[in-house]
C-alpha cells in the first residue's frame, strides 16, 4: 500500500507538463500561477525540425522539469494529413493565434508571452546549437529582465 501512495505521489510532482491547445485557459492559469506561456507554433506530422524540437528539448527530462514549475505551455499545431486534422474550432483559434504571434507562418517557431498576452521573446526554427539547458538559460533571461 506505502508503494503505491509513493508511486502516486510521484506521478503527481513529477509528471510531464501538459501542453494545452486553449490559449485562454492558459492566460487565465499563467495569471492565477504568475507563470509566463510558452506557445509553439509546430506542423506535428510534416515539420522535421518540429519533430526534433518536440523530442529533444520539449520533451527532455530537463525541460519538463523546468516547465512545470515556471511556463504554461500552449501547442498551436497545423497538421497537413488528413487523419490528423483538428476540429474546426481548435484549427479557427491556432489561426488566430497565428495572426497574432506568427503572421510569417514559421514553423518551429516557439513564443514566450507573460500572462497578458504580451510576446516577451521568440525562437525562430530549431539551430543546431539549441540544448535543453540553453533554451532554459534564455527563458530564465528574458524573465528576469522583466
Amino acid at each position: 500500500m506505502k508503494s503505491i501512495i509513493v508511486s502516486l505521489c510521484f506521478l503527481l510532482f513529477f509528471s510531464n507538463p501538459d501542453w494545452t491547445l486553449d490559449f485562454e485557459k492558459a492566460k487565465t492559469e499563467a495569471n492565477q500561477s504568475k507563470k509566463y506561456i510558452l506557445l509553439n507554433f509546430s506542423g506535428s506530422d510534416w515539420c522535421i525540425p518540429c519533430i526534433k524540437l518536440k523530442k529533444d528539448i520539449f520533451e527532455s527530462e530537463i525541460f519538463q522539469k523546468y516547465a512545470n514549475e515556471n511556463l504554461v505551455l500552449v501547442r498551436a499545431d497545423f497538421p497537413r494529413l488528413k487523419k490528423n486534422q483538428l476540429d474546426a474550432k481548435q484549427t479557427a483559434q491556432n489561426e488566430q493565434l497565428a495572426e497574432k504571434y506568427n503572421n510569417q507562418g514559421k514553423f518551429p517557431l516557439t513564443v514566450l508571452i507573460d500572462a497578458n498576452g504580451k510576446k516577451v521573446k521568440e525562437w525562430d526554427g530549431y539551430p543546431n546549437t539549441l540544448t535543453p539547458e540553453s533554451f532554459i538559460n534564455e527563458i530564465q533571461t528574458s524573465t528576469h529582465a522583466r
